[in-house]
Formats: C-alpha cells, structure tokens, sequence
C-alpha cells in the first residue's frame, strides 16, 4: 500500500465510479445549499424582522399588550383597544427628554391597505435596517389636507402613480361599505420599496383623516387652515391611535417608560421597540426551528445517500478487494480506503454546496432585500461555513465506517479467495 497512498487511491477510487459518485456528491451538495441557504435567510429574516423599526426609543399607545401595541401601530395588524387624547399626546410630547414625537391614526383603509393618519415628520423620523432612511420613489410628501403618500406594494398592486386619485374606506378591512367618495386624496408621492409594513400603506394627514369623517370636502377649509403646508399649524385631532418617540439621549427611555405608564390622567403604556420585537419573534420564531429542523434532515439524507451508495457496491467490489491484498494491502487499508472515499464524496459535495449557496445568495440578495427587507449580510464564506463543511465530512465518514466495518470484515474472510 505504501506505493498508492491511501488519499490517491480513494481519488482514484471514487473516479472509477463517476457517474454514481457525481449523483452522491451532487445529493448532498442540493442538501447543503438547502441547509446554508436556510440558515442565510433565516438569520438575515430575523435582523430584518427585527429592523423593521430603527432609532425610535419609544412607542406610545392606550394601555394593552406590548405586542398587540406593536402589531397595529407598526405592522398594522389588529386593532387599538382605546385611542389615547390629544392631551396626553402633548404632555409626553413636551417630556424635556423627548426630541421628536410622530402621532399615528388609524382605522380606516383603501382596498385592504392600512390607511395611517400622520403628518410629514413621519417620512423624516421612521427609520428601518439599521436606522435606514425611507426615500421617495416618486413625487414627495404630503401637501395639503387631502394629500396622500403610498408605499411600493400598493403603488405596485394598484398601478397608482404620482397625481391620481383614491378613496379611504372607514374600516381596516378588504371590503367597507362605507366610502368617503365625497372626499378623494391627490397622491404626491410613491416611496421606494423597504420590505416594511411601510410598502403595503397608505399615509395621509391628520386633518385630512378630521375632514372626511366630518365631511368637509377638499376646497373646503377644515377647521380654518385645511390647506396649510406647516405640520405644526394644522388643526389638532381629539385623538390618536399611537405615537412614535425620539430621545435626545436614549438612556432616558426606561425613565420616560415608567413615567408615561403611571401616567395619571390617561391609561397609556409606552413600549421600547426592540425588546418588543424580540418578544415577538419568541412567539412567530418556531417557524425558523421547523426550517432548520428540515433543512438539518435534508443535510442526513444526503448523508445517507453516501452510505447507500457504498453499501450497494460492497458486493460489486469484493474483487477489488482482493486484489488489493494480493498487493499488500492489510484489512485495516480496506476500512480506511472505503471512510475515506464516504469523506471524499462528502467533502466534494459540501464545497460545492457552499459555492453554490453563496451563488444564488448573490443573484437573490437584492430581491431579497428590496421585496422583503431581508439583508443577507455575508456574502462570502465564514468560519460558520467552514464549521458545516467540515461536519459534514466528519458525519460521512463516520457513516461510512459501516460498509468499511463489513468491507474489513469481507476481507478477512475472502483473503486471497476470488469470488466470482
């Protein structure tokens, strides 16, 4: 044996049998590009998922749950339990602390999409993806009292565009029967695609929300200033639904927390986005457990597949075998040759997976990050990635010490027997 070293000779082994190696080592390079691609999107999901809102300290609304105030006032899933007064609005607003705050309306919509209730401090302020700015695609913000802002799926899904017209239903949901045609919004600008709930909404003024419920139409004043461009100066609402607040120094938060839910005049609780992010992703992330769990099977039945291939060819090569050790080669040669090829396919199988992840990361990482906001923030192979190339050739070979076991134990019974 010491003329063929045994790595050469498992080489040579393996490429004997091509065709049937190219299929194992391609079986498992399928199911390691569905291991890393899920653990990549997985990871880069959950950053997403948690960046969804950035560099806001707190989020203020009428006492609940931390997650049911974080479902409706930024996913826009559900409904308040109470509104909360103008009033208290302002006494947190004016909190010394408090640098910037961003009110919040909902509870109307137009053809399923949340229609939110704001003024143009929104477009400065919500920040997403690690304190990204959101930018206009089209047109600019609010102008007037019914004037309107829409995000990129609803402009993509409805084909509106810069100029045109639409109709707020009062209600959250897909169908309403009551219309406030009487009153339509101009729409002056399209934002660019943020993988957000920002894309699937509908963004008009305070005081345009104030007119249509009151009925006052668009070339009517509302409340004496209807068309007034300061955010400031327009006619203030009784109440809102929620609202957004910016910190001059972020350490202050706790202290203002506890301030606004002993509030006294007013049922409020105040929430810090990312500790209730993570909240929620604990409740929605056994999704990402089933997706590792499968991709993990999907990793031991290429695995397997390895073992298969060798146990099958076992009889097949009992020849080989015996020629092998009318050459020298000693039972414990066998075993190692035959571990070595299962680590061999493995191996090539693993590295050709990992290529292949990290090529299709490539070409979908700007869909993914513009359709969904899914960042994939590597897009290079890691010490993660080594870690599962190596564990999977480790898993084979010690899969394939099975067949090399019988091998060995084949070639001491053969010897030098030819078997026909």
């Amino acid at each position: 044996m010491s003329r063929f070293p045994l790595p050469r000779l498992a080489l040579r082994s393996v490429l004997n049998r091509r065709a049937t190696a190219l299929l194992t080592a391609l079986t498992v390079a399928i199911s390691v590009t569905l291991f890393l691609g899920v653990e990549k999107v997985r990871h880069g999901a959950r950053a997403s998922f948690e960046n969804t809102i950035s560099g806001t300290d707190l989020i203020v609304g009428a006492r609940s749950s931390p997650i049911n105030l974080l479902l409706y006032s930024i996913f826009h899933i559900g409904d308040p339990t109470n509104a909360i007064s103008w009033q208290s609005y302002e006494a947190v607003s004016g909190a010394p602390s408090v640098a910037w705050t961003v009110p919040i309306s909902l509870g109307d919509s137009h053809r399923g999409f949340r229609v939110v209730g704001t003024d143009n401090r929104f477009f400065e302020h919500y920040k997403y993806a690690n304190r990204r700015d959101l930018e206009f695609e089209n047109g600019g913000p609010l102008e007037d009292t019914f004037s309107a802002v829409i995000g990129a799926r609803v402009a993509d899904e409805l084909g509106y565009e810069v100029g045109g017209e639409l109709i707020v239903a009062h209600g959250g949901g897909e169908f309403s029967f009551v219309q406030h045609d009487q009153n339509p919004f101009t729409l002056t600008g399209i934002l660019a695609p943020t993988g957000t709930p920002v894309d699937r909404s509908v963004f008009v003024r305070l005081d345009g929300l104030d007119a249509i419920h009151d009925g006052a139409g668009p070339g009517e004043d509302h409340a004496g200033d209807a068309h007034t461009e300061d955010d400031h100066a327009h006619a203030e609402p009784d109440q809102i639904t929620a609202f957004l607040v910016g910190l001059d120094h972020p350490a202050a938060a706790l202290r203002l927390q506890r301030q606004v839910n002993t509030y006294p005049d007013e049922a409020l609780q105040a929430i810090i986005p990312g500790m209730a992010l993570v909240q929620l992703w604990s409740v929605i992330g056994a999704a990402e457990t089933t997706l590792t769990l499968i991709a993990a099977f999907v990793v031991l039945t290429g695995l397997v597949s390895i073992l298969t291939a060798i146990l099958t060819s076992l009889n097949e090569r009992r020849r080989e075998m015996a020629i092998l050790r009318a050459l020298g080669a000693r039972p414990h040669h066998i075993f190692a040759l035959l571990v070595s090829e299962a680590a061999l396919l493995a191996l090539a199988g693993a590295v050709l997976g990992t290529a292949l992840t990290y090529g299709l990361l490539a070409v979908l990482a700007p869909v993914l990050e513009a359709r969904y906001a899914i960042l994939i923030a590597q897009l290079w192979p890691g010490l993660y990635d080594l870690a599962i190339v190596a564990a999977v050739t480790g898993a084979a070979a010690l899969l394939g010490a099975f067949p090399a076991w019988r091998a060995y134990r084949n070639s001491l019974a053969d010897g030098m027997t030819i078997r026909v």
